[in-house]
């Protein structure tokens, strides 16, 4: 038996233990296992509710690994941050995956598992500095493919964030003594130097062509004239649609995670919305409802993936003779189009279920044009409130 923080140890093993956990007393033991010829542990620990528990593990070659186990073991259920970064993230699973969409925590994971265990895995996360973060950083953006392309700006970002969130969590509530990715200039970019987007005549063009392909026809004609997402589109069914109030109802999205179909909810609070239809295209709609039969109005009414849409896009960009963009650029498209038109950004936001009305600052300088045309009607009011002032003279006269 060991008395945690005490100089008392199980043999060799000597204060390789947690130091916040002074006052309790925890009972290792190494010994071997006679049915397999291997070592295994058997201790007795309290978990953070102060349960009694205890935790085997069978199965190492030498003792000495299995101690090493137990100490390990420790660290993670006492919080001890000498644990190394990869036993920290299997906390952070722990803390923060039930919190996070199911495609958003399957990214992160994706991110962590090809970037930072690699780099930091195991390091410990007390000892982990921000000169190590700067090398690594500089190792990240020397990366080349076959082609000789490196990673693009904002996915450096986004790989530089999950390690920051990490250590966020560490610092907030493992008492780790400092963040030093804080310290550190972020790498990347948060944004795209170039945000595409299509022109209502080059949507036009696009409509034209995919028109042979009906199904999808309806499906782009909701993205580019309601501005919803991909997810969220794939997600709708006849019940989402009330034609006789002209509205859509966002409440759900889908995802494809590990080969089966997922609908969740939408990405944020303020994506829960409801938008209202132009006629045009509800009466596109209730013809797309008569083709549909007595279908399961709970049912997907675009039963794809967004693997087909993005095919489709590629297919009928080409056969239409405009640039290529992502599917969610018809999102950029349909904000350009609406502030072209003078609506408000707080009811452009309201409509895409953005957070708040900022989103305009990302799209002005899509029309320029508007720039123009502003300063003329600028100079139209300085007009006429001169022709009020001065009884229609001229400014020479005056």
């Amino acid at each position: 038996c060991v008395y945690m923080g005490n100089i008392l140890a199980c043999g060799t093993y000597k204060n390789n233990v947690s130091h916040l956990a002074k006052e309790r007393m925890i009972c290792m033991s190494a010994h071997k296992d006679k049915k397999r010829g291997t070592w295994m542990t058997y201790t007795r620990y309290k978990n953070w509710k102060g349960e009694k528990l205890i935790h085997q593990k069978r199965g190492f070659k030498t003792k000495h690994e299995a101690l090493d186990y137990e100490a390990e073991f420790l660290r993670t259920a006492e919080k001890d941050m000498n644990m190394t970064f990869e036993q920290f993230v299997t906390l952070y699973v722990q803390d923060m995956k039930h919190s996070i969409r199911p495609h958003t925590w399957k990214t992160k994971m994706n991110m962590i598992n090809r970037f930072l265990i690699p780099a930091f895995g195991k390091k410990s996360i007390s000892k982990i500095t921000s000169l190590d973060i700067i090398q690594w950083q500089n190792e990240l953006a020397t990366v080349r493919d076959s082609e000789g392309k490196g990673y693009a700006p904002t996915y450096m970002r986004s790989i530089q964030n999950q390690l920051h969130a990490i250590f966020a969590h560490a610092e907030t509530y493992y008492l780790l003594q400092s963040n030093p990715c804080r310290k550190v200039k972020k790498i990347g970019s948060s944004t795209n130097k170039e945000m595409l987007f299509w022109t209502e005549d080059e949507y036009f063009m696009f409509r034209n062509a995919i028109s042979e392909d009906p199904i999808y026809y309806y499906a782009f004609e909701i993205l580019y004239w309601c501005g919803i997402r991909e997810g969220e589109l794939l997600a709708l069914t006849m019940e989402d649609f009330d034609l006789d109030k002209k509205t859509l109802r966002i409440n759900k999205s889908y995802q494809r995670l590990d080969m089966e179909d997922v609908i969740t909810d939408p990405k944020t609070i303020r994506s829960n919305r409801i938008i209202a239809l132009p006629d045009f295209l509800c009466e596109e709609m209730e013809d797309y409802f008569v083709s549909l039969g007595n279908s399961n109005k709970k049912a997907r009414i675009f039963p794809a993936s967004k693997g087909k849409l993005h095919h489709l896009m590629d297919r009928y960009s080409k056969v239409a003779g405009v640039k290529r963009i992502r599917i969610h650029d018809l999102r950029h498209s349909c904000v350009a189009m609406l502030i072209n038109q003078g609506v408000s950004s707080y009811v452009i936001a309201n409509r895409l279920g953005h957070e708040n009305i900022h989103i305009t600052e990302r799209y002005a300088h899509l029309f320029p044009s508007m720039q123009i045309e502003m300063a003329k009607k600028l100079d139209e009011v300085q007009s006429q409130k001169s022709n009020v002032i001065y009884g229609g003279k001229t400014d020479e006269a005056v």
